[in-house]
C-alpha cells in the first residue's frame, strides 16, 4: 500500500498508542464511563486515524512541548504529542459535536 514497513511497524502504532492513551486519561480523565472513538480512513493519497474523546479539548500548539530540553528531560509530560508529530505527515486537534478529535495523517511514499 506505498507505506514503508517502518511507517507500519512504528510510525502508526506508536502515534496511534500515544493519541488512544491522551483521549483516555486526558480527554476522558480516566473516567470508564468515557468513550473513545476510532475511526480509520485509507485513500489513495493517505492514512487517516482519527481519535474521539469526550473531553474539552486542547490547544495543540501550547501543549506541545519539548521533552528533549533541559528542563524537561527528567519530566514525563508532553511526550506524546510530540512523539505523534515527529512519527505522523500532520496533527490536527479538531471539535466534532461534543467531542474532541485528534487526527494523525500519514501520506503515502511516492
Amino acid at each position: 500500500m506505498r507505506f514503508t514497513p517502518r511507517q507500519c511497524s512504528l510510525n502508526v502504532p506508536v502515534a496511534l498508542t500515544e493519541a488512544l492513551s491522551n483521549a483516555m486519561l486526558r480527554g476522558n480523565a480516566d473516567n470508564p464511563l468515557k468513550r473513545v472513538h476510532v475511526r480509520v480512513r485509507v485513500d489513495s493519497a493517505a492514512l487517516i486515524v482519527e481519535v474521539g474523546d469526550e473531553g474539552t479539548g486542547f490547544n495543540l500548539e501550547a501543549c506541545t512541548l519539548d521533552p528533549t530540553a533541559p528542563d524537561r528531560l527528567e519530566g514525563e509530560q508532553g511526550r506524546g504529542l510530540f512523539l505523534m508529530r515527529k512519527l505522523m505527515d500532520r496533527v490536527e486537534c479538531l471539535a466534532e459535536g461534543s467531542r474532541n478529535v485528534v487526527r494523525l495523517t500519514l501520506r503515502r511514499a511516492s
